[in-house]
């Protein structure tokens, strides 16, 4: 089934995922390399879960966490996109990456996550993007920073029966297309 592109960046192509998408969901969200940010790998009825909302997000919301494909391979190198995200006192657009764990420290992350940013700004007019990253996911925090976003607060979510501290980065429209 041929799914709707969404963007491209120099090496990727996001398109919405499908349900042929399971096996490449499955090689991620099963990963416990992967996970440690979410207290660990989901179940193929988790992984299911996981894609049926995101297969509703593009329903309902126009975005969504979308396959990222590389553009010479053809291969999904992970998941990267746009969701709306509850914080304390508001609901935010928030950029999200999630790789394969052997496509990690290539740059693909920060890549796409840039394009994303870009379509929030352009294409939905948002004033300002998020990333809500938990405190311990350094490789996260990394590619926020990579793309000048900055932390602005901090709050803890409860996840899984665990509390997790997250800390939230952001970016403004002009900051973003500051020289």
């Amino acid at each position: 089934m041929k799914m709707k592109p969404i963007l491209q960046t120099e090496r990727l192509l996001l398109r919405e995922m499908a349900q042929e998408d399971f096996s490449d969901l499955c090689e991620i969200l099963q990963d416990s390399r992967v996970m440690y940010a979410y207290e660990g790998p989901f179940s193929d009825e988790e992984v299911q879960a996981w894609l049926d909302r995101q297969r509703c997000r593009y329903e309902k919301d126009g975005i969504g966490l979308w396959a990222a494909i590389n553009r010479s391979t053809g291969e999904m190198v992970g998941q990267i996109g746009l969701t709306w995200q509850d914080t304390p006192g508001q609901q935010v657009l928030e950029v999200g990456y999630l790789l394969k764990y052997r496509f990690w420290h290539n740059g693909y992350a920060a890549e796409a996550a840039k394009g994303c940013m870009d379509c929030a700004f352009q294409k939905m007019n948002a004033d300002k993007v998020y990333s809500i990253i938990r405190d311990s996911n350094i490789p996260s925090q990394k590619v926020a920073l990579a793309n000048r976003m900055k932390p602005e607060f901090t709050f803890v979510k409860h996840y899984r029966g665990v509390d997790m501290p997250h800390i939230v980065f952001s970016i403004s429209r002009e900051d973003f297309y500051r020289a």
